[in-house]
């Protein structure tokens, strides 16, 4: 078996210190000793006289009187020097910093704010550990630090796969120790980042806190700023801010900095910093205007700040998040123009008016940011709210009946009307245990396909599974299963998956091709079938491309967080018609053969289900 290892050259680091001597600190001639006076003739001894009650006093010989020295020539003139480095602030500029960057100019901030025997250390950082079904912490340790790097950097867009997000969430979000040659905190800045990318908002603040503020550089910086404005904690940054001043200068960073020492109890400072940005316009308006709104709510508020979007073109993540945090509302049309990004971070935080965060929730649902239950509890929380929109109530009076209604064809009714016409993949989220719930019966073999997706959408595989003896050989519910059974041990009848593409109407035989490429990945068809279906379906698996070599490398070493990083390299893309075949193949096979069997049939089911 090949180790998908590679190993760097070994640095070899020596050092020499030169020792100095000690040097005098005494001006010139100060050091060098006086000359000795020649030694005097020993004084011929006295005779002690007897002793008498009384001792007697000896006069003291008079000396002869020193002669003054003359007068020493004065010393050259010298210039002048202030003993400053160069390049050192004048007096007005440093009148005109801020305390902490005087301290810092000063070497008088502290190199940390937690006592040395309570720091962490810079390994196994992240969220969750194996025991939490978490990657191994040593997972990616062995691996080049630059294959690493760009898979991580690769994935920039979302992925097409509900169930690709969930694996790479998983493994970005792992108790992982860094790759070879590469910093620990540049690992934790890179992981952070691709979880702020994919709307994540919440678990790249958990990661990035899992790192001391004294061991912030510049690149976690910046990711746990987006990570904190992603989830409206603008507070969270102060510790670093307080820190790490000089990490940053831009507009958001100084307004940041403004905010932490307004709710450090100097509001009068933070005061005058931002009207300085106001009046000469360093940041947009409002962005400083929010600025000021947060910052005057650590005081007494004496000063309204009126915030006005007239003249916004645009939203950011500054204005989102302390729009959110502050409850002021954001025109619609912002919005509606914004990216998913936005829809992602709302439907999270629970200052966002529940109306908004439930008009996302299908969405966020489809792109795996919502599991089933969460989706099912944010309903709830419709459900017993009076005053929402009926039409949000109706929904959730039906979710009611999905789950408790008498008979189960009113909750099949009612698990229909969720889906609607287009049978929705986010409702079909929502609805994964209710179908699960659902008896099987021959009378309800039509539904069968849709049922058995919803429930897959939350990886409930052995409910599906139950539905078998209800189902045609070669059926779209079959096909479904053929992927997602997790028992299934033959190969599949090679003339169930030509019924399964004749009955296709997907566009382009997307289906079929999905379910071929999956069954071929899955190892559950004989070569013979591969190979004919392989041209009559046009998927040519043989073809390779440096992203399949590498993913299949990493499967073949047994590296499933690897693999779980390469794959989410070959799912981006906006939707599953930017996926392919021969991709979807590769993906599904390396999952499959690194070890994570139930990640691939999931991830295949899907392609079927939403191809």
């Amino acid at each position: 078996m090949k180790r998908f290892l590679l190993t760097g050259a070994a640095l070899a680091l020596s050092s020499t210190l030169a020792i100095a001597g000690p040097q005098s600190l005494l001006p010139p001639g100060f050091d060098t000793p006086a000359p000795a006076p020649a030694p005097a003739p020993s004084p011929t001894p006295t005779p002690r006289p007897a002793p008498t009650s009384e001792p007697v006093v000896q006069p003291l010989p008079r000396r002869a009187p020193t002669p003054a020295p003359a007068p020493a020539p004065a010393p050259a003139p010298r210039a002048a020097t202030s003993g400053l480095p160069e390049g050192f602030p004048s007096l007005a500029e440093i009148e005109a910093m801020s305390p902490e960057e005087v301290d810092e100019l000063f070497g008088l901030k502290p190199k940390y704010d937690i006592p040395p025997e309570a720091q962490w250390a810079t390994r196994q950082i992240g969220v969750i550990g194996p025991e939490e079904q978490g990657f191994p912490v040593d997972a990616l340790a062995a691996q080049p630090a630059s294959l690493v790097r760009a898979a991580i950097t690769a994935t920039e867009g979302p992925l097409v796969s509900r169930w690709g997000h969930i694996l790479l969430r998983r493994v970005v979000a792992s108790r992982l120790n860094a790759p070879q040659g590469m910093d620990p905190v540049d690992f934790a800045a890179l992981r952070a980042g691709l979880l702020n990318r994919m709307g994540e908002g919440q678990a790249a603040r958990a990661l990035v806190q899992d790192v001391d503020s004294a061991n912030y550089n510049t690149a976690l910086a910046n990711a746990a700023f987006d990570a904190y404005l992603g989830t409206g904690d603008v507070l969270g940054i102060c510790p670093v801010l307080q820190l790490k001043t000089s990490l940053r200068d831009d507009p958001e960073w100084q307004m940041a900095r403004s905010i932490c020492a307004s709710f450090s109890g100097d509001e009068q400072r933070a005061e005058r910093e931002l009207d300085r940005m106001f009046y000469y316009g360093l940041a947009p308006r409002i962005d400083v205007l929010l600025a000021q709104r947060y910052a005057g709510a650590a005081g007494q508020g004496r000063r309204a700040v009126n915030i006005e979007w007239d003249e916004v073109e645009a939203l950011n993540p500054w204005r989102f998040s302390l729009a959110a945090a502050l409850g002021v509302e954001i025109p619609e049309a912002l919005r509606t123009d914004a990216e998913n990004w936005y829809n992602y971070a709302s439907v999270l935080l629970p200052s966002v008016p529940l109306a908004q965060r439930i008009a996302v929730a299908d969405e966020a649902a489809r792109a795996g940011i919502l599991s089933s239950a969460a989706i099912v509890d944010l309903y709830s929380q419709v459900w017993a709210d009076s005053e929402m929109d009926a039409r949000w109530n109706a929904r959730a009076d039906r979710l009611r009946d999905a789950y408790l209604a008498q008979s189960p064809a009113a909750r099949m009714a009612a698990i229909e009307e969720l889906w609607g016409s287009d049978r929705d993949y986010g409702q079909q989220v929502l609805t994964a245990y209710a179908a699960a719930r659902m008896p099987v019966a021959e009378e309800l073999a039509e539904e069968a396909p849709p049922l058995i997706a919803s429930m897959l959408t939350a990886g409930l595989d052995r409910n599906a599974v139950r539905w078998r003896p209800v189902l045609e050989p070669g059926s779209e519910g079959w096909g479904l299963l053929a992927v997602a059974d997790p028992a299934l041990s033959e190969a599949v009848p090679t003339s169930a998956l030509a019924d399964y593409v004749d009955n296709d109407g997907s566009t382009g035989l997307r289906k079929s091709r999905f379910l071929f490429a999956a069954l071929a990945g899955l190892g559950r068809l004989e070569d013979d079938a591969v190979n004919d279906f392989s041209r009559s379906l046009g998927v040519n698996l043989v073809r390779e491309s440096p992203w399949s070599r590498t993913i299949g490398l990493a499967a073949e070493s047994q590296n499933a967080a690897l693999v779980a990083l390469l794959a989410a390299v070959g799912m981006q893309g906006e939707g599953w018609d930017r996926m392919t075949g021969r991709q979807l193949y590769h993906i599904v096979r390396a999952l499959d053969r690194a070890g994570l069997n139930a990640e691939a049939r999931m991830i295949a089911a899907e392609a079927v289900a939403r191809g």
